[in-house]
């Protein structure tokens, strides 16, 4: 065999033992007459010495290994003299007596260490190599612990893992699609799926009851730190339920994941928030709780007197940070610029310290007597020692999202948004729809299938701006890690809603007729959840992309850099396929 052993798993209670160990060299130390030799494995790293008076051919053998390369060691476990208490094997070292090199290595482009000299680019070329060091391994062992915890919560909830196909028709809603043309069909096309949504409602309609797949997503758009063209998600649907009923059992596997995986145990209820108050209060619809600065309504306060900015303002909103009087006016000029910045897009910002007598002092303090300023520190719950915060715009709904991005910036440089700190929430009564000014109507918010709330439907008919969803989203730390909604089951309710979004009958009928004919043969109340599995492992790692709990990931153009992909097809299979690219000329 090629190993007895890993090189993570030998301990004292092996000393005297004859082992064979297989993995990568991970670095040489040459000291006089003996060889030091740090054997790597997935496991871990054990030390194998080579000694000049027990075998000099062996041990200048042992001088010429370089980095990476992969070796077969035989040798007997002895204590170490100097032990390592930073290494689980750091007890024991191999006291070599045979090796063999399996393969040698080339010098690699980057150190194979847990801080590597390689950049971003450079290791999403020779991801293999970036996949040896141990954060990123450990990424992948987490994503697997939780792959198969949550095979285990829903599995013990009565629930099947159900595949659905990959090659499906396109869908005019949501993102654009990824198209696969058809060799056997000239001039159609397959798409891949953007998620199993109509594949899982037929599964209710076919009485599975409780489904669920871990599955592999495909959304053509932009991407972001959150963001991979191909995602994974844990998909699940139940029949016979209302909102609260699915709420209730994916918040049970939400906390079953925190107390298996990170340890910690949740018992109170998550907060529940609606996106209208998320919105007010906070600019998004995925707020971040882990701190306050929950937004201060100010209009009532500071309009009226004589700064033209907040007078002719149609929102002005505010943010106290606590302790934070401490900002230097470099600071808070900085902070200035930030907001100011296009991908914010405020104008300005006022601030105001609140000083140690109570009094407040304020950037335009020529225009608002003490008083004044008093009664916006008492509206803000300012306390001495606090900033406040202030935007203004003549759209309040854009001024809350610059709002947010200045709260989550100044949260981070206050150290608020702490990794190993969780606030969990779920977010609930979405709008059923939103107004595309490139569409020039009303687009589904989440999707088409979407059910509204009960009390709300009469308002299809004379308001459907003003309808709210069946919807809810769980939000962890600032980030949506799942979502999803009651569905449509009546086959009527659906036309109706096709109908709001723009769709002719006959177009509906193309696109989603065997949908609503599944619906009228007996669709049971249904909905659903989907997590996003690569967000879920990023949130418990600690990461800031989820590129890095994804083995293959592509970068921030879509590209994967290691297979040179995508690429341009060979003439012979562009005439198969009966496609013709015709690119314009630069």
């Amino acid at each position: 065999m090629f190993r007895t052993n890993t090189c993570g798993e030998l301990r004292m209670e092996n000393v005297g033992q004859q082992v064979t160990l297989a993995g990568w060299v991970q670095r040489v130390r040459r000291m006089g007459g003996m060889v030091f030799v740090d054997l790597r494995d997935r496991y871990g790293i054990t030390q194998v010495v080579f000694l000049s008076d027990d075998n000099a051919e062996l041990t200048e053998q042992a001088n010429h290994l370089g980095r990476e390369y992969v070796v077969q060691v035989k040798g007997r476990v002895a204590e170490r003299t100097a032990k390592n208490p930073n290494m689980p094997t750091g007890d024991i070292e191999i006291m070599a007596s045979e090796f063999t090199v399996l393969n040698p290595s080339e010098v690699p482009p980057f150190t194979i260490e847990d801080e590597s000299d390689g950049g971003d680019d450079l290791r999403m070329r020779y991801r293999y190599l970036d996949l040896r060091r141990n954060p990123v391994r450990r990424n992948l062992e987490l994503r697997h612990r939780m792959t198969m915890e949550v095979r285990r919560y829903l599995d013990s909830k009565g629930f099947l893992e159900i595949e659905t196909p990959m090659l499906v028709g396109s869908t005019p809603e949501g993102a654009r699609d990824f198209v696969v043309p058809s060799r056997m069909n000239p001039g159609q096309f397959y798409a891949l799926p953007q998620s199993p949504q109509t594949l899982k409602q037929l599964l209710m309609v076919s009485g599975m009851d409780r489904y669920f797949q871990i599955v592999k997503c495909f959304r053509d758009e932009d991407l972001r730190a959150d963001r991979q063209p191909e995602f994974t998600q844990i998909d699940c649907e139940m029949s016979f339920i209302e909102q609260n009923d699915v709420i209730e059992l994916f918040e049970g596997m939400a906390k079953h994941l925190f107390k298996v995986i990170r340890g910690i145990e949740i018992n109170e209820p998550f907060l529940r928030m609606t996106w209208a108050d998320a919105m007010k209060y906070y600019g998004s619809d995925k707020p971040d709780l882990r701190f306050d600065m929950r937004f201060v309504e100010l209009m009532h306060v500071l309009k009226g007197h004589g700064f033209s900015v907040f007078d002719n303002a149609a929102y002005i909103g505010g943010i106290c940070a606590k302790g934070a009087a401490t900002y230097t006016r470099k600071q808070l000029d900085a902070l200035t610029e930030y907001v100011k910045r296009p991908q914010v897009g405020a104008k300005g910002m006022v601030y105001a310290r609140v000083e140690a007598d109570g009094n407040v002092k304020s950037s335009v303090d020529k225009f608002y007597s003490q008083d004044v300023l008093r009664q916006m520190a008492a509206a803000m719950n300012a306390e001495p020692g606090d900033l406040i915060l202030i935007l203004s715009g003549d759209d309040a709904m854009r001024t809350r999202k610059q709002l947010c991005e200045l709260r989550l910036e100044v949260a981070r440089q206050l150290g608020l948004r702490d990794k190993n700190k969780f606030a969990c929430l779920w977010v609930v009564d979405f709008p059923m729809f939103e107004w595309s000014d490139e569409e020039n109507r009303l687009m589904a918010m989440h999707h088409p299938f979407t059910h509204p709330k009960d009390e709300d439907i009469p308002l299809l008919d004379t308001d459907p701006a003003a309808v709210r969803a069946d919807a809810y989203d769980m939000v962890i730390n600032g980030v949506e890690v799942g979502g999803g909604s009651i569905r449509i089951h009546d086959s009527k309710l659906q036309a109706k809603m096709f109908e709001i979004l723009g769709f002719t009958p006959e177009r509906a009928q193309e696109q989603f007729g065997f949908l609503m004919n599944a619906f009228k043969f007996g669709a049971p109340p249904h909905g659903g959840l989907a997590y996003g599995l690569d967000r879920w492992v990023s949130l418990f790692a600690g990461l800031d992309s989820i590129r890095d709990c994804i083995a293959f990931p592509k970068n921030n153009s879509g590209r994967d850099v290691m297979l040179d992909a995508p690429a341009a097809l060979d003439q012979k299979q562009l005439d198969e396929l009966n496609l013709v690219v015709d690119l314009p000329k630069e």
